[in-house]
């Protein structure tokens, strides 16, 4: 009798000693309305080594940008922008993100640039689809891929050396009601 009840006594033991695996509701769960939040913004990365572009696109965009820090170009002048890159940024707004908290930004060409190795994003405002402003993006590129070109021509591309990411690039400046 007293080592059935011992038996039992540790057997409970043993089951009341066994770990408790939780899981969070929000990991398990769906909640009608919450979801990410898709970002976009237009901007310049500065900084390349020769590897940017001269279009009259990004001639414009560096113009504009210029003349929002206050300093104008007669129309005569033409700016030397092959270290310079028109880019879509992008990036992904977490459900219940606030103002103050850093998102991951994607950084791509969308002109003729060979490279965004090397180059830093100017501040560059992210909108939602509603238009208003979510987040601002600023920094330094991390481009993984690269190209080189030999004098007969010949190629080597790995991965892709016109998309960058910046690493907790965006600052969220408002949430999502």
């Amino acid at each position: 009798m007293k080592i059935r009840l011992l038996l039992s006594l540790m057997a409970s033991l043993l089951i009341l000693s066994a770990p408790v695996h939780a899981e969070r509701i929000k990991d398990i769960a769906n909640i009608e309305g919450v979801r990410n939040n898709q970002l976009i913004g237009y901007g310049l990365v500065v900084g390349l080594p020769g590897t940017g572009e001269k279009t009259r696109y990004t001639e414009q965009t560096f113009r504009t940008m210029l003349k929002n820090f206050g300093i104008n170009l007669s129309d005569s002048v033409r700016p030397n922008s092959k270290n310079v890159a028109v880019v879509a940024v992008h990036a992904n707004m977490p459900a219940f993100i606030k103002p103050g908290q850093n998102l991951d930004v994607t950084v791509s060409s969308l002109g003729e640039a060979k490279s965004l190795r090397g180059g830093t994003l100017i501040q560059t405002f992210l909108k939602g689809v509603d238009g208003n402003v979510y987040a601002i993006a600023q920094g330094s590129l991390v481009v993984s891929g690269f190209s080189a070109e030999g004098l007969d021509g010949s190629q080597v591309i790995q991965n892709t050396p016109t998309v960058g990411r910046i690493p907790s690039g965006a600052i969220v400046e408002r949430s999502v009601a």
